[in-house]
């Protein structure tokens, strides 16, 4: 009898990953190309306007004799003139004053209220939570109604405090959400360990689950930060004096004068006013990603 000696046939992974993307062709069309238009199209405006912002005044509608898309002899009138001659430093301040101070008093609520509904665990903690979220979703074009009726009546109108108490109405719902998803992802065990041991629930936010999400709380505080510099309705509706403005609504306002447009002006305060939010995400966007998907992960 004849032994027979089977061959074992190698065995084949259908999964081909990244493989699909070997050819060069591939690879322009399937990633190159579009990220390269994604890049175009993110960057440009931050292009346009540097080049508005130094460009002078005989060359921004003269498209007949110079290019729209480069500067020939570029100046720094425009952006002598805004920080000199208008109250631009003051609103810079004002919005850093608001953007700082909301961020603080969001991440403070954001974070008792994540933990009490992702920790402590009480009846109706998930539906409070969808609750907060929804809050959310609520246009401030709405709000503001009712908000502004409470500003008159507390007697905050026209000041940087009217803006600080409200910005963390939109604030609170999204960093809410945020830190629930980063809580979530922290082990239970390791509160349940300090609860033997004898530790108070605020021994354990402080010491333990706080350390654990940092990163949760530098992306919830460059989001609020972002969105407190950059809002505009609520400054709008509760600001009227030009000193109090902050940056958003005051290049609008007060360098729109009818139909007369000072672009120079305009792109150089749009530009600065986009620098410390540049700078931010700059530093910490490391932190921003990982905390981002330890939220949504879940």
């Amino acid at each position: 009898m004849t032994d027979q000696v089977s061959t074992a046939q190698p065995a084949q992974d259908d999964i081909v990953g990244m493989r699909q993307y070997d050819t060069l062709m591939r690879r322009i069309v399937v990633i190159y190309l579009p990220l390269a238009l994604f890049v175009f199209v993110l960057l440009f405006p931050f292009y346009w306007m540097a080049v508005t912002a130094v460009k002078p005044n005989h060359q921004l509608t003269n498209y007949r004799d110079y290019s729209p898309f480069w500067v020939v002899g570029p100046t720094l009138e425009h952006i002598h003139y805004l920080l000199f001659r208008t109250s631009y430093p003051g609103w810079l301040w004002n919005t850093m004053i608001v953007s700082v101070f909301s961020t603080i008093l969001s991440l403070a609520a954001s974070v008792f209220a994540a933990y009490a509904i992702e920790r402590i665990r009480f009846t109706g903690a998930r539906v409070t939570g969808l609750m907060i979220f929804l809050a959310y979703l609520v246009p401030p074009s709405i709000l503001f109604i009712p908000l502004a009726f409470m500003v008159f009546q507390v007697g905050i109108y026209d000041s940087r405090l009217a803006l600080i108490l409200t910005y963390p109405t939109f604030l609170i719902p999204f960093c809410t959400w945020l830190l629930m998803g980063y809580f979530r992802s922290i082990p239970f065990e390791l509160e349940e360990s300090a609860l033997v041991d004898g530790a108070s629930r605020w021994q354990i936010l402080t010491k333990i689950v706080l350390p654990l999400a940092i990163p949760g709380l530098i992306s919830a505080g460059i989001f609020a930060f972002t969105l407190s510099w950059n809002e505009f309705i609520y400054a709008l509706t509760f600001i009227s004096s030009s000193e109090n403005k902050t940056v958003p609504v005051g290049v609008l306002t007060e360098l729109v004068r009818g139909d007369v447009y000072e672009w120079g002006a305009l792109m150089s305060g749009a530009l600065i006013g986009s620098l410390p939010v540049v700078i931010l995400y700059s530093f910490f966007v490391d932190y921003y990603v990982s905390s981002m998907t330890g939220a949504v992960k879940e």
